[in-house]
């Protein structure tokens, strides 16, 4: 039986590369959602259901179609965002008719929603893994990997820098946005401290061709989801900055000299959100859409206090948060993953799985361990 993808938001720029991703490594058929009829020119690979989220019904029958005597076969991948709006509805019917369950959000409030479905889903025996992506997504299976190879661990880093658009659309913008509303709390020195977005500039030595860049705390599902699967970790830091620098000033001038009832107002986000849009329109001819991550462990091993570091650039954000996705996807559908229950990525998926997928993907992770009292530096790389 050939075994059948929905993915919810299909036509957006990261459901349409989830489903590259899918065609690609997996024999499965896939069908993509949107809320207008597909026009002549929408991919051919791919069905096409006209779905918007509201019309519950249809929502319900779309998920009860893929209910099977073997449901585990099946796969619902939700990425209609921004999640900041978004309720738990698509998750509890794929509990209700025992379909496998993947996210692409990347906003607290929903993690910890979702979250709320464990048992529900443990009952159901389905497997649903939220933050599937880049960042939050393969960014977590690099900071669980650094983990791993040191006996403690103490602070987890993360650092993010995206190129222009990174090639995802308005939606990201308009993320970017949402998370400049609030202070958020963050888990610094074994507790939970608030922290304003967008401050405290940090300037971090990213790969190739990124060099010296600077970014800023932002709030970020794995801010939360990390202290939890590793408790023993004292400090979580997840900052995030774009390129060109500019942007990070206009960003920086949004959140803190702007009004805050203009920055909360939904028009204000969608104003910021399209104007940003039309500009990367222009910048990323130059900046490239490209993405890099640093996951920075440091912890001990051999009673010494070491750092443990990986870092992954690829050129385009979309296709690479695809491919997280898409690689936990391609897991399920094969048979080679199941973990029942719902979730955050660093809790489900096994280390040597994530190599795997992203080696066949030609993802390079580099990995850096560094003792620091003897400045003894081990290399690793592995694809």
């Amino acid at each position: 039986m050939t075994k059948q993808v929905l993915i919810l938001g299909g036509r957006g720029r990261i459901g349409k590369s989830v489903a590259v991703d899918i065609l690609t490594h997996t024999q499965a058929e896939v069908t993509i959602t949107g809320r207008t009829p597909a026009t002549e020119t929408e991919d051919k690979p791919v069905k096409f259901l006209v779905l918007d989220l509201m019309e519950e019904e249809k929502l319900r029958n779309a998920i009860a179609q893929l209910s099977t005597e073997t449901t585990s076969s099946n796969l619902v991948i939700h990425c209609a965002g921004p999640f900041h709006y978004r309720d738990t509805k698509v998750l509890e019917l794929c509990i209700e008719y025992g379909v496998n369950y993947l996210d692409v959000s990347d906003h607290r409030s929903f993690t910890i929603k979702a979250l709320k479905y464990h048992d529900k889903a443990l009952a159901a025996g389905i497997t649903a893994i939220v933050n599937t992506g880049i960042f939050p997504g393969i960014s977590n299976s690099m900071v669980r990997h650094n983990i791993e190879q040191l006996d403690t661990a103490e602070t987890i880093h993360l650092s993010y820098l995206v190129a222009g658009s990174g090639g995802a659309g308005v939606t990201v913008m308009r993320t970017t946005f949402l998370g400049l509303q609030n202070s958020f709390e963050s888990w610094i020195d074994g507790k939970w401290q608030v922290v304003k977005p967008y401050t405290q500039r940090e300037t971090i030595n990213f790969p190739p061709p990124y060099g010296d860049s600077g970014v800023y705390w932002f709030d970020m599902p794995e801010a939360f989801t990390l202290p939890k699967a590793f408790p023993e970790i004292k400090n979580v830091i997840t900052k995030f900055g774009s390129v060109p620098d500019f942007y990070n000033h206009l960003t920086w001038i949004a959140a803190h000299a702007f009004p805050k009832s203009w920055i909360q107002s939904k028009f204000g986000v969608e104003f910021l959100s399209n104007v940003s849009h039309q500009m990367t329109n222009v910048t990323d001819n130059f900046s490239g859409i490209g993405v890099v991550v640093r996951s920075q462990v440091t912890g001990t091993k051999d009673n010494k206090t070491a750092i443990c570091c990986s870092t992954l650039v690829h050129e385009n954000t979309a296709v690479a948060a695809a491919a997280g996705t898409g690689s936990i996807a391609q897991l399920l559908l094969e048979g080679k993953f199941s973990k029942p229950g719902v979730y955050p990525v660093e809790e489900a998926l096994p280390t040597d799985l994530f190599q795997q997928t992203m080696h066949s993907r030609n993802i390079k992770i580099n990995v850096e361990t560094k003792y620091i009292a003897s400045l003894f530096i081990l290399f690793v790389l592995f694809i």
